[in-house]
């Protein structure tokens, strides 16, 4: 299992702007601090093909992609 956990630094920080964040946006601040105290189970990481076929979206149009 990959789990990606944060130094002592790096959670200090992520308090730190969770804090600041709170009175705007609680749910960003919420989300700054479960990561600080838990990190990321990477194995429970979805990539933006997985959220596509979840939410039923259709497939990208690579001409898409050129502007």
């Amino acid at each position: 299992m990959a789990h990606l956990t944060f130094s002592e630094a790096e959670q200090r920080e992520l308090r730190e702007a969770a804090r600041s964040e709170f009175p705007g946006n609680p749910a960003l601040a919420y989300v700054l601090e479960n990561l600080a105290s838990e990190g990321i189970d990477l194995d429970r990481c979805r990539d933006w093909d997985d959220v596509r076929v979840e939410q039923g979206l259709p497939e990208r149009e690579e001409a898409a992609d050129v502007a």
